[in-house]
């Protein structure tokens, strides 16, 4: 399946940081958005200038392929089991977006700043883990309902828990005796 995001810089009242990037939407790409060409041709992200105010600015990104596999179903379980289950976004800081964006969207770039280009989506919340534990960028938005069931049944066909073992009884497990005895 085809998704995009929107990418939004919100402006903020703070003494040490001025805005903020956050991921606002993963939409399912069913065409709507066309297709643009960018520089690099063997680049499948890209991103598109939606708008700027007061507030802040937002960025389309298209190009992600959301592909389910069966061993990271129990990823999908925590998720879909989760109160609010959601989509990760793995995002990086770019300092020289320009190879990431179609050639009407080059004009909207702020001079010596930084965009936010997300990298991945994912529906895994043990992929997400790792993204963060190897020291990425990952943020959540909540999924909408056609989204949490539509992953809910492939969870129902694919994820098999492990069964639990049983404890041995702590008379199994020898004695504990402290050490100068």
């Amino acid at each position: 399946m085809q998704f995009a995001v929107v990418m939004r810089k919100q402006k903020m009242t703070n003494p040490w940081v001025s805005h903020r990037w956050f991921p606002q939407e993963v939409i399912p790409d069913l065409g709507q958005f066309g297709k643009d060409i960018v520089a690099n041709s063997a680049q499948k992200i890209v991103g598109r200038f939606l708008e700027r105010n007061d507030l802040g600015e937002s960025w389309l990104f298209t190009g992600f392929n959301l592909n389910l596999f069966a061993d990271e179903a129990e990823g999908y379980y925590l998720n879909i089991s989760a109160q609010s289950p959601c989509w990760f976004v793995m995002w990086r800081l770019e300092e020289e977006p320009q190879a990431y964006l179609n050639h009407q969207s080059q004009e909207f770039i702020v001079a010596n700043e930084a965009l936010a280009i997300p990298h991945r989506i994912l529906v895994s919340y043990n992929e997400a883990a790792r993204l963060l534990d190897g020291g990425e960028a990952v943020d959540n938005i909540p999924m909408n309902t056609e989204q949490v069931t539509w992953l809910k049944e492939y969870v129902d066909e694919t994820y098999k828990p492990e069964p639990k073992r049983r404890q041995k009884p702590a008379s199994f497990k020898g004695a504990v005796r402290p050490a100068g005895e």
